[in-house]
């Protein structure tokens, strides 16, 4: 078999949390002394997974060697592996601040980039939500009944976790029906984002209603 499909859950802490994100992986005739070749599959084409995530679904990985990166970074072949490659990819790219994925000279923890992570989640998020409503009407061959499972067990706190956003808590903050360590100073520096958010938020709620998962 040359040609895999993977599905990653978005982890609590992120911004993409509870969202099922569908990787292609083609493992090319050089496989494994070369690396594989990954696509994320972006049913909702106007959104970008993230900052290292390329046009055409391609990823930036030192990993698959598509980044610049220190050696025992890099593919290894008969040593590395499909699985590190799908851990690299929920470590590195569905991660708590991919803001900072860019070498962009910004500082964690100190401004302007502290403000700028916080807005660039907020806009993650959104995409999230976006990329959750078109994996539902539209879900990739084999994975139907997973893709509708995973959403029974999980809608009401994805729509809860909407709902603190609106009230003001900060993205990848909510976790299992509770805010958890709030910044009081905190304050959505994107008054947009509200507004952006409500749209998502309706269509996936009546999607969610569609397969019976606010019963």
């Amino acid at each position: 078999m040359d040609l895999m499909r993977a599905v990653i859950i978005g982890a609590d802490g992120t911004p993409y949390h509870d969202g099922l994100f569908f990787f292609d992986l083609y493992l090319p005739g050089g496989f494994p002394n070369v690396p594989p070749e990954v696509y994320f599959h972006n049913q909702h084409a106007s959104s970008k997974l993230n900052p290292i995530s390329g046009a055409y679904g391609s990823l930036c990985l030192s990993l698959l060697n598509t980044w610049d990166g220190k050696k025992n970074e890099r593919w290894r072949p008969h040593v590395s592996t499909i699985l590190q490659v799908l851990v690299s990819i929920q470590g590195l790219v569905l991660t708590e601040e991919p803001f900072f994925n860019l070498p962009s000279g910004y500082v964690h923890g100190l401004e302007p980039g502290t403000s700028m992570s916080r807005c660039y989640n907020e806009q993650a998020f959104i995409d999230s939500l976006w990329t959750m409503i078109h994996v539902i009407r539209r879900p990739l061959k084999n994975f139907e009944d997973f893709i509708v499972g995973h959403f029974l067990v999980r809608a009401h706190d994805i729509l809860g976790a909407c709902k603190a956003y609106m009230e003001g808590a900060q993205v990848g903050y909510w976790v299992k029906r509770e805010v958890h360590e709030v910044d009081r100073h905190f304050k959505s520096y994107m008054e947009q984002f509200k507004i952006s958010l409500r749209d998502p938020m309706e269509k996936l709620a009546s999607e969610f209603a569609r397969i019976g998962a606010m019963n």
